[in-house]
Order: C-alpha cells, then sequence, then structure tokens
C-alpha cells in the first residue's frame, strides 16, 4: 500500500476512511494526483472513475441517495468543480450528504495568470453547508485537521453538501510507504432527543381534537419512512384526508395519491369543501402545481412542518416547524388527541373513486400517446424496483397514475433540473440491490448522454425514454404555441434518437412507435440480460397536449 507524500492528502484520506467515507467518485486530472493516489492505493476505498464533473457528481448524488451516507466527488483545480454546482445545489435541497473534495493550486499561484486557475475558496457560496479552505504546509496541520473534521461531521450530521478545497504544490505524483501524519478523528455527534415545545404542542393538540377538516400532504421520503402504525392512525381517522406524491412513497387504500387527478377539476365551491382547517406537512419538497396554487388561495387556519431540519412556507400560511421526526410527532399525537365525527375523508375519497372510474374510462377511448405509454409503463412494470424518474414531463406523467406499493420511487426534486437525472439513477443502480428502471423524456436523456460513459452501468439497468421529438411539456402550459419561434426556442424540436449512443457504449436497444410495438417490446425488456437495456418510444407531439388537457376535463 502507498500514500501519497502530501500530508494534507493523507489528511483528507485518512479522516474519510476514520468517518466510513469510503464510497470515492473521481474524475482524473493532474492537480488531485495526490487525492487520487491517497484514495485508490488503499483497499478500503471503492473508487469511480468518471470524466465528466457534472456526471460525476450526480452519479455519487445516487450513491449517496442509496447508500444513505456521504459520498466523495474528487476533481483537479479550476473549471472542474463548477461542473460539480448543479449537483451541490441539489444536494442542498434534497438533503445528500455530498462531500466535495477539489484541488486547487497553493495561495501564490492562484490569480497569476495560469490556465485553469480560478478562485476556489467558498465558490459555492449558498447552496453548501460548510466550506472547508485548507492551506498548504505542515504548519497548517492543527487548522486543516479541524476544518476537514467539521465539513465531513457537518455532512454526516445535517445531511447535506460540503466542499473542502485543497492545495497541492508540484510534484504532485510522489509517494511514500507509510504514512507522515495520522490526523485526530473527531467523531460526529449523535442525534438530539426528539421533542416537541410544550406550549406549540398545546395549541396544536387543541386545534386537531376541535377541526373536522385536516388535510396532510406528504412530498419526497425515502421508502418506509413512515411506519405502519402511524400510517394506520391516519388512515383511520375520518377527520383526515391525507394526500401523497410519486415520491413520498407511503400507500394506504385511505390515502390520496394522484393529487392533480383529484384538484384539477374542481369547481369554487369544491375547493372551499376541501379547503382545510389544519394542514399538517412532511417530507421535502412538493411537486404538483395546482395543490400549491390551491393552499395559497384556500389557506389553511393552521399549518405545520414537521421535518428536524428545515420548513419551507410553501402555501404562505405557516404557523410552526416542528423539528422533530414525522414518527415521532404522529405517535404522540395519537396517543394524546381525541378521534372527530366527521364526513371529510368519507366524502374525498368518493371524489377519488369517481376519478379513478373515469381515468379507466379515458385511457381505454385515447389513442397513442405519451398518456397512453406512461399507463402502460407503470401497469407492466415489475414489482420491487426502484424507479428512477426524470424531471419536467416524466415525473408530472407518474402524479396521474396509482404507482405499485412495492416501487422505490426516487425523481431529482431539490431543484428540479432535467440535468443529471440519467447520471444519478446510475449511481443510485450501482448500490442498490434492487432492479432500477429509469423512465425519461427525450431533452432530459440527450441532455445528460455523458452519464453512459459509464463502466460500472449494471446490466439489469433499464432506461426507457419517451422521445416526443422536443420539451413537449411547454406546449401544456399556456401562451402561443403557433409562433414561428416556439419549436425552436421553446419546444425545442428535433429528430435524435439514442440508437446511435447506444451502439457506441454497448447497450441493448429496441424501439417502438404503436402501443402494440411497446406492450411487445415490455415482454422482454426486463428479463436479464449481459447488458443494459434501452426502450425508445416514439410518441406523437402534436396530440399529447392536448389529450392531457381534455383528460382533466374528462374525469370531472
Amino acid at each position: 500500500m502507498k500514500f501519497s507524500n502530501k500530508p494534507l492528502s493523507q489528511t483528507v484520506t485518512q479522516l474519510c476512511l476514520a468517518k466510513g467515507i469510503d464510497h470515492i467518485v473521481i474524475s482524473p486530472g493532474s492537480r488531485n494526483a495526490p487525492l487520487t493516489i491517497g484514495f485508490t492505493e488503499h483497499p478500503d476505498f471503492k473508487n469511480f472513475s468518471i470524466v465528466d464533473e457534472r456526471c460525476a457528481a450526480f452519479f455519487a448524488l445516487g450513491l449517496a441517495q442509496q447508500l444513505q451516507k456521504p459520498v466523495a466527488v474528487v476533481c483537479t483545480s479550476g473549471s472542474a468543480l463548477l461542473n460539480y454546482f448543479p449537483a451541490v445545489a441539489e444536494a442542498y435541497y434534497i438533503d445528500i450528504p455530498l462531500v466535495v473534495i477539489s484541488a486547487d493550486r497553493p495561495e501564490h499561484l492562484v490569480e497569476v495568470g495560469d490556465g485553469q486557475t480560478i478562485q476556489q475558496e467558498n465558490v459555492y457560496g449558498n447552496h453548501i453547508l460548510y466550506s472547508a479552505n485548507c492551506k498548504e504546509g505542515q504548519e497548517h496541520q492543527v487548522f486543516n485537521e479541524t476544518e476537514i473534521n467539521i465539513a465531513l461531521n457537518t455532512a454526516i450530521e445535517l445531511n447535506g453538501p460540503v466542499h473542502i478545497n485543497v492545495p497541492f504544490s508540484e510534484p504532485l505524483y510522489h509517494s511514500v510507504p507509510d504514512l507522515l501524519v495520522r490526523p485526530q478523528h473527531v467523531p460526529a455527534r449523535q442525534q438530539f432527543s426528539e421533542k416537541i415545545e410544550e406550549d406549540a404542542w398545546k395549541g396544536f393538540s387543541e386545534m386537531w381534537n376541535t377541526s373536522l377538516k385536516k388535510m396532510v400532504l406528504v412530498g419526497v421520503l425515502k421508502p418506509n419512512s413512515i411506519e405502519a402504525q402511524q400510517i394506520k392512525s391516519l388512515a383511520e381517522d375520518e377527520s383526515v384526508v391525507v394526500l401523497t406524491e410519486t415520491t413520498s412513497n407511503v400507500h394506504h387504500p385511505n390515502f390520496i395519491p394522484a393529487i392533480d387527478q383529484l384538484i384539477s377539476s374542481l369547481t369554487e365551491t369544491e375547493f372551499e369543501a376541501l379547503q382545510p382547517d389544519v394542514l399538517l406537512t412532511f417530507g421535502g419538497l412538493i411537486v404538483s402545481k395546482r395543490i400549491k396554487a390551491f393552499l395559497r388561495k384556500f389557506q389553511p387556519k393552521k399549518h405545520w412542518h414537521i421535518d428536524s431540519k428545515k420548513a419551507y412556507d410553501t402555501f404562505f400560511a405557516l404557523d410552526y416547524h416542528g423539528k422533530t421526526s414525522p414518527n415521532f410527532f404522529l405517535s404522540a399525537l395519537y396517543e394524546n388527541c381525541d378521534s372527530v365525527k366527521s364526513e371529510y375523508q368519507h366524502h374525498w375519497l368518493q371524489v377519488r373513486q369517481h376519478r379513478l372510474s373515469q381515468h379507466e374510462n379515458y385511457l381505454a377511448e385515447i389513442p397513442f400517446s405519451d398518456f397512453k405509454v406512461f399507463a402502460t409503463l407503470f401497469e407492466t412494470a415489475p414489482k420491487n424496483i426502484q424507479l428512477q424518474l426524470a424531471n419536467s414531463a416524466t415525473i408530472r406523467y407518474a402524479q396521474l397514475f396509482q404507482i405499485d406499493p412495492s416501487f422505490e420511487v426516487f425523481c431529482n426534486r431539490g431543484t428540479s433540473g432535467i440535468d443529471g437525472s440519467t447520471s444519478t439513477a446510475i449511481g443510485a443502480a450501482v448500490a442498490s440491490k434492487k432492479q432500477t428502471v429509469y423512465i425519461t423524456g427525450d431533452l432530459s436523456f440527450f441532455y445528460d448522454s455523458n452519464a453512459l460513459w459509464n463502466e460500472y452501468i449494471p446490466s439489469n439497468f433499464r432506461i426507457i425514454i419517451v422521445n416526443n421529438g422536443g420539451g413537449g411539456i411547454f406546449r401544456i402550459l399556456p401562451g402561443d404555441k403557433e409562433t414561428k419561434n416556439f419549436k425552436t426556442y421553446f419546444e425545442t424540436k428535433h429528430q435524435l434518437n439514442a440508437s446511435q449512443l447506444c451502439d457506441m457504449y454497448q447497450l441493448d436497444y429496441v424501439s417502438a412507435n404503436t402501443i402494440s410495438e411497446v406492450s411487445s417490446a415490455l415482454k422482454r425488456f426486463y428479463t436479464e440480460s449481459e447488458r443494459p437495456k434501452v426502450l425508445e418510444v416514439f410518441t406523437p407531439s402534436d396530440i399529447n397536449d392536448k389529450i392531457l388537457l381534455e383528460y382533466f376535463k374528462f374525469i370531472a
């Protein structure tokens, strides 16, 4: 075993090892050679080489998403670490512990006119939980150990991205047979005990006991986050309507998963009937624009958000942030609150049942389209898969269908960008024991096509591309679609397909142009294979928006 001869490299790698940060994604470069030597020469690190830094960071994000512990990304100096920024911002908003370790030139060589020298200290600004700006030289060893300990512990304790910037002088490639430094490991703190402030709890329990209309809205959650007993308590409370999203990973027959399906056709009077006295939210960011618009206009009297870390005032009505876990809060709630007689849940479950019946009728009569394809994909996917969804149209269509409770669903809903979805899905597939199925639109797929420049894609990984020849979601939004610039500057029309990319990256490829071809391809798509598979479905772009907009009128 060899070690870089740079004490700062040894400090970084040894502290990562001590804290269990053992998955390392490295983008090749020169200035980061001491770090590359330190990580790749040690048998306890699992290293990945990803050339494109933007893809590397999202790949690491997918690993961390599944491993539920920090993953490090390592790059050379200069513009390399700027390519990490989209994934850093995503990690910041979805609470993923991403550790960015960037090599840098020593201070006296920064801002002197050399290539690939930028101001790297604090480069991520407000989208990072901690920036450790290390200094080269033995005299700074205590300072560096302190900064690196703080950064790594912050990632562990607060579940978010941190940045460690480490300067190295040349020569960069020398190694030694033993450690020159043995940095002090300061362990991360254990989680705090959970509690709710007595005064706040008294006010909320009184409101809960007297309200006939209580709404629980669940955002992004990891699978199995909510205990079965807490789900049962909510489901059996007739004064509670529980609205979940595809990304919530929470299921019960008495919960309403397709929010837009339920509320898009409501009248003003019906919205008033749905308006809750109390709104209880937990989980991450909400996909549905319609539920946001509804709750901003028909605001609850009280809104509590339960999250141990943060609360956004999404509906401009937030009264209290309960800094505890949803399980602790719900357990305390139903141990201390009384049941309330109400028709609230029963009524809206009846409305939901009507919508579901109309939904099936609509599917039976519409032609081949995005809507028809997504329905087929969700109906035929095998059980117990990890389902990764791209942003834009893909996640919004998913909101309209009942997702099998055995699916584990993930989507980058922090910044909600189309960049990096494929890379994230591949990283997640590498870390997961389940088969991973990734569904994406064409723009999102081609935008992140360097994600396939990756030697680690599991053979059971499956990609489904719904290719409508451009950004079809923009046809759904209000505005004039017939202007001469719409197709070029909004919809982004193209004639691309994925076949040549699949040839280049050695992926099995099949395409489909009709619903019967889709059904036929899917019969063999999930079976075992020596290589990953891609199914590309070409849909007619000129009718997709009409079919989706008519859907909400039909199901009323």
